[in-house]
């Protein structure tokens, strides 16, 4: 804790140890501003934590930096180092228990049997259409809608719905926006995505650094119960701990989920936190991480279900995530939020993937996890609130002084770019109102 947090007050509490939070703290200090950071866990991360088992690493479920989205150039910019590559672009599609090369060239859409004759064309002249695709008006329509009048082959909405849901991580459709759905999904074809080594706590270890570098001292293991308000004007002035002591600050940002952070100020009818938080839809995940002493078929890194929300990808095939020989995998379900699923159930059904893509995996299995219903990220982009352009923030109405960042905040991408973009806005935002260090030192 610096001198400025033991006299009581800061320019800046952020509430929340995660990307978002960290990304606002190394910003703001940066620029002068005081910062005091709290999590509540004992680690920094939220759900970018990275676990090492018996040399294994592994994140928590599946985890990809788009390389053309918003977060890549803002850790850049904050100088956090890391190296990654692209998986491989092909793979295998299942359908009806049947494993088949995922078509993503002409010589596999023409070859494959995933598609029949007629879908194999519409898919030719769709794919060019869909990259070219103007998809902004299309923020407020449902994926299932647009779907069923713009495609006419079933087993090609298939086709379209499983590159949707692994951009997204989305299996809602009839909610999802397709507008913004479909922008994440050019997002990934034509940029690709990095699988990073290390796993996600290189990112996590880098915004850390930048921030002690600028000297913030995230506190972990330590509990905000409440963003303190002033009487009369409601504006935000500091943070409760939850051994009662109050930390004045000019500026508060929340970085967690939209239900925490609606807890934090409680139900006041002058503010929108309640409602933002009613709203928000969470996208869901069952997840198998698995670290195996050897991989029984080397040449099966990836696999995506068709007609089954399924997801199969070896991490260690481009990362380095596991000892020499060894190999992380990452299997999902991707999961609705209003469809309550049986985890055993789940489980089964991901181990099955695993039996028809990787089979005698189950004897080489030296680490493991289950994530049941694990959140990827905290609000749906639905079409009836408008896509991206209907998400709340970062200034919160009624409150002065009171931000939230997330990634169901601010106008720009989905999951970590949400994140970073939003924490970013945050920051710049409050520079232009709280006052240096230095000038909250004079008046001390």
């Amino acid at each position: 804790m610096n001198a400025i947090e033991e006299q009581g007050g800061v320019g800046v509490a952020i509430i929340g140890g995660g990307l978002a939070g960290l990304t606002a703290a190394t910003i703001l200090a940066r620029a002068g501003r005081a910062v005091a950071l709290y999590e509540k866990s004992r680690e920094l991360g939220g759900r970018a934590r990275t676990t090492e088992r018996d040399g294994y690493t592994l994140n928590m479920g599946p985890h990809a930096l788009y390389r053309g989205g918003a977060a890549a150039p803002i850790l850049r910019e904050l100088g956090v180092r890391w190296h990654g590559k692209a998986p491989q672009q092909s793979g295998y599609g299942f359908a009806r228990g049947r494993l088949q090369p995922l078509p993503t060239g002409l010589r596999s859409i023409l070859a494959t049997k995933l598609l029949s004759g007629g879908a194999k064309r519409e898919y030719l002249t769709l794919l060019p259409r869909l990259l070219r695709l103007d998809t902004q008006p299309l923020r407020g329509v449902p994926l299932r809608r647009w779907l069923d009048r713009t495609i006419r082959h079933e087993e090609l909405r298939q086709l379209v719905l499983m590159l949707v849901r692994t951009t997204t991580y989305s299996a809602d459709s009839e909610r999802l926006s397709v507008g913004d759905a479909l922008a994440q999904t050019k997002l990934g074809l034509l940029g690709n995505v990095d699988y990073i080594d290390g796993g996600w706590r290189t990112l996590i270890d880098g915004l850390r650094d930048a921030a002690v570098a600028a000297c913030v001292r995230p506190a972990a293991d330590t509990r905000v119960v409440e963003v303190v308000r002033e009487i009369g004007s409601g504006a935000a002035r500091g943070v409760r701990l939850d051994d009662g002591t109050v930390i004045d600050a000019a500026a508060v940002i929340v970085a967690t989920d939209p239900t925490s952070a609606a807890a934090l100020v409680g139900d006041a009818q002058d503010i929108p936190l309640s409602s933002w938080a009613g709203r928000a839809i969470p996208v869901e995940m069952a997840c198998l991480d698995l670290g195996l002493s050897a991989l029984p078929v080397p040449a099966a890194n990836l696999a995506f279900g068709i007609d089954r929300p399924l997801y199969l990808s070896v991490h260690s095939a481009v990362a380095r995530l596991a000892p020499a020989g060894g190999a992380v995998i990452h299997v999902g379900k991707y999961l609705r939020a209003d469809e309550r699923t049986e985890p055993e159930a789940d489980r089964r059904e991901l181990e099955w993937l695993l039996d028809l893509v990787q089979p005698g995996w189950r004897e080489r299995v030296v680490a493991r996890r289950f994530l049941p219903r694990m959140t990827v990220a905290h609000a749906l982009v639905t079409a009836e609130g408008g896509g991206l352009a209907g998400r709340p923030g970062p200034a919160v109405p009624g409150v002065p002084g009171l931000y939230v960042a997330g990634d169901w905040v601010g106008t720009t991408g989905m999951l970590t770019d949400a994140a970073l973009a939003s924490a970013k806005l945050a920051a710049e935002t409050i520079l232009a109102t709280v006052p240096t260090r230095a000038a909250l030192a004079a008046t001390a």
